[in-house]
């Protein structure tokens, strides 16, 4: 559209010409023939009245191109979208979540007051059970649907509370790994409650000769390889060949409550575990048979009190061997149980935390790796200690997608955790 100015130049000398030219007629005949330029003259003068009278609402929000851009660092509603935050950033300051929620249809306020409902209860739920968590000595609350849940695994339970075994099939049941610490979590969990299913069984299998005492105070020999517990440790001592290829030792230097594959060697009993724990002599043998099988593995005993542990000088061999011969991991387990029945429970951590760093932090000894998670981890009696672990074999998992070793919920919490502490040292 012309300009206002052109328009009214050219309405005067067309007068002026016509005036001039042809008088009266001229000037009729020229109005005549120039409807377009009269009407659009009318219609812009029209528009400046009324711009000039009435003021216009949304002329209040319009923002000049030479204005200066707003912060970038602008804290935006809970509930914007991208395309909301861009338009905000290149357009002005941002809107209100109010402002927002005031331009939304009645139905579309719902929706949105709903969403925002929801995420404040979430943080809200997640904030109360880290703070219920310290309260009660760091118990969680974990439903028995969360996807990772394990009816088997007390780890997460109160202490008055009971595992609860679900009936329905979660996502990961399917899952092979998870599966798999299922079955072993059921072994792990009848050997932490002191296998109640073989209460019965025990009465029965109970005898007044005791041969695990007597073999542990040194006044019996092993069958069937016909030794004393100090011939064991004198003799097969780093004699390696002996001590993989053999297999009938082992119940005789850890024994439990439970059968194992030497039908020569007896379970423990009740009265067993209690003689053995209240005997020095006993004590100390088994600790002595802890060193022999730790060096087999490349490991030595740094600390007697504390269970403190490192590599041994040849652990590249030990470890190569350990990584070769799996059924070494039921050797372990066997050790880890029977520290903790016959007065050791605080080598159990330790031990565990010395595999965990190997697998997960060293890259060692990666054919083992499902065996610690599954089994190692879950053998430590002390639930903290317990609950440690798991939180370390966690944050140093590289796929922590396929960690099924604890609750999806304490996975998510322990993720904003660690990233939380990120940005702290940042």
């Amino acid at each position: 559209m012309r300009p206002l100015p052109v328009l009214l130049c050219r309405l005067v000398e067309g007068l002026m010409a016509s005036f001039n030219d042809n008088g009266g007629y001229s000037v009729f005949e020229w109005f005549l023939r120039s409807p377009g330029i009269i009407w659009r003259c009318m219609r812009r003068l029209c528009s400046l009245i009324v711009n000039a009278l009435i003021p216009i609402s949304w002329r209040s929000n319009c923002e000049s191109p030479e204005e200066p851009e707003t912060n970038s660092e602008v804290n935006f509603p809970a509930s914007s979208s991208p395309k909301d935050v861009a338009q905000a950033r290149g357009n002005g300051p941002p809107r209100r979540a109010a402002d927002y929620n005031r331009d939304l249809t009645p139905k579309e306020r719902q929706g949105f007051d709903r969403s925002v409902r929801e995420s404040e209860e979430v943080v809200a739920q997640l904030t109360e059970d880290e703070d219920e968590s310290e309260e009660d000595g760091g118990e969680f609350r974990v439903d028995s649907s969360d996807e990772f849940y394990c009816g088997y695994d007390s780890t997460w339970e109160t202490e008055d509370q009971e595992p609860r075994c679900s009936g329905t099939r979660r996502p990961a049941a399917g899952n092979y790994k998870f599966s798999r610490f299922e079955n072993a979590a059921k072994d792990m969990q009848n050997y932490r409650h002191d296998y109640p299913s073989l209460s019965k069984m025990s009465r029965w299998n109970e005898s007044d000769d005791q041969p695990n005492l007597k073999f542990h105070l040194g006044l019996m020999r092993s069958v069937p390889d016909d030794a004393f517990i100090k011939d064991f440790h004198n003799e097969w001592y780093r004699d390696y060949n002996r001590l993989e290829s053999e297999h009938s030792y082992i119940q005789w230097l850890f024994p439990l409550q439970e059968p194992g594959v030497n039908y020569q060697a007896r379970t423990l009993t009740k009265d067993e575990i209690k003689d053995i724990c209240q005997s020095s002599l006993a004590l100390e043998n088994l600790l002595e048979s802890y060193k022999l099988m730790l060096d087999f593995y490349g490991i030595k005993l740094l600390n007697e009190q504390t269970g403190e542990l490192t590599r041994a000088l040849n652990w590249k061999e030990r470890f190569n061997n350990l990584n070769s011969h799996t059924h070494n991991n039921l050797r372990i387990t066997r050790i880890l149980k029977c520290l903790g029945t016959l007065g050791y429970p605080h080598y159990q951590a330790p031990l565990v935390n010395f595999f965990l760093e190997e697998t997960l932090v060293n890259g060692e000894l990666p054919h083992i790796k499902d065996s610690v998670l599954s089994y190692f981890v879950f053998a430590v009696l002390d639930k903290r200690q317990r609950r440690s672990l798991i939180k370390f074999a966690y944050l140093n998992y590289d796929r922590k997608d396929e960690f099924v070793w604890c609750p999806k919920k304490i996975q998510m919490m322990w993720s904003r955790e660690s990233v939380s502490r990120q940005k702290t040292y940042l």
